[in-house]
């Protein structure tokens, strides 16, 4: 499915291309499921946000498959190997890339991001972002874990650096983003305290594992404060922005940790320099996440009871149903794409 032009479900069209041809180090992947994600409806209004981006453009940051060719350099994979895709690719080269960051690169690719992707029944990509999927993990479950579960497992674990015991805070608990983090901050053994706008999102969240759900209003942080015996979180999660910004920081405790990693609902406010650096309050901005925050989730996943939660699935022909769907906000997890 090409992308040709900026706008609705209209501007994405099916082609018939080429198969993809593996350069020396690259591998190319039989598309069992793909995902979407924000950045995918993003590009597609426009204008296209990540450098390097041009039309046309195949979508689809989220990639599990089958191997069914690989360069003449590669030697860690076999025709036939279940796989899934880190979409982050960097240059290899440079100082963020060789420090183990190329989400930092000057020169980054993201697949489906400013590189074709997954919304096609083949995609090439470098051998080295490529992770074998065990058996017991269906391939429709890994498509899910890329860009939600590492950005969670980023947020909470190396930058947040949640510990048992502690009390978490997360906005927009049925986002995919917020799936994962439920379910990783209660493996940690955190108290988690999830925030949803209806019955059935909360409903959700507990079914995920939450130990309690709020309604967001002008009273979310004093119930947190209820359910923490008046201390407030240790850690908020918040990847909505200015309509959370209020309950985010009003729910820390003395000293606690505000991780940002997303702006949803804009991203101007208001901020106490006072009240920040009198409680001792930590901002911290998740940013990239690395290849190891993404062995980790995968390790820490299939090695768990953790679980996906799919709200819907599509034919790759009926890919504008499923820009509608992800559009109209009413959805609890990840909408997945198999051509």
């Amino acid at each position: 499915m090409v992308q040709t032009g900026f706008g609705g479900p209209e501007v994405v069209h099916p082609h018939d291309l080429p198969d993809p041809e593996p350069g020396p180090v690259d591998a190319v992947i039989a598309v069992d499921t793909a995902t979407l994600n924000r950045l995918d409806l993003l590009q597609r209004r426009g204008p296209g946000l990540l450098p390097g981006f041009a039309l046309p453009h195949i979508g689809g940051m989220d990639v599990a498959g089958r191997v069914v060719a690989t360069g003449s350099g590669v030697s860690t994979l076999r025709i036939g190997d279940r796989v899934v895709v880190d979409p982050t690719i960097g240059c290899g080269h440079c100082g963020t890339c060789t420090s183990g960051n190329p989400g930092y690169c000057a020169a980054l690719q993201v697949v489906g991001g400013n590189r074709p992707g997954g919304f096609a029944e083949y995609v090439a990509v470098p051998a080295a972002v490529t992770h074998r999927v065990p058996d017991h993990v269906d391939l429709a479950d890994a498509a899910a874990l890329p860009t939600a579960w590492a950005v969670a497992w980023h947020a909470l674990h190396r930058v947040g650096q949640l510990r048992s015991g502690e009390a978490v805070l997360i906005q927009a608990a049925t986002s995919a983003v917020s799936v994962a983090a439920i379910q990783l901050a209660r493996r940690a053994g955190a108290q988690v305290i999830a925030v949803a706008r209806t019955q059935a999102k909360r409903a959700a969240a507990t079914d995920l594992g939450a130990d309690t759900v709020l309604d967001l209003d002008d009273r979310t942080a004093d119930a947190v404060r209820d359910h923490t015996d008046g201390h407030g979180v240790d850690l908020v999660l918040d990847h909505v922005g200015t309509a959370t910004w209020n309950s985010s920081l009003g729910s820390l405790r003395t000293g606690g940790r505000l991780v940002l990693l997303g702006n949803t609902s804009g991203d101007q406010v208001t901020l106490s320099l006072a009240h920040l650096y009198h409680q001792g309050l930590r901002l911290l901005g998740a940013g990239a996440y690395a290849p190891a925050d993404f062995a980790a989730m995968l390790d820490t996943f299939f090695t768990s009871d953790l679980r996906v939660v799919r709200a819907a699935e599509y034919p790759l022909a009926d890919l504008a149903e499923a820009y509608a769907r992800q559009e109209s906000g009413d959805l609890v997890g990840k909408i997945l794409i198999r051509p």
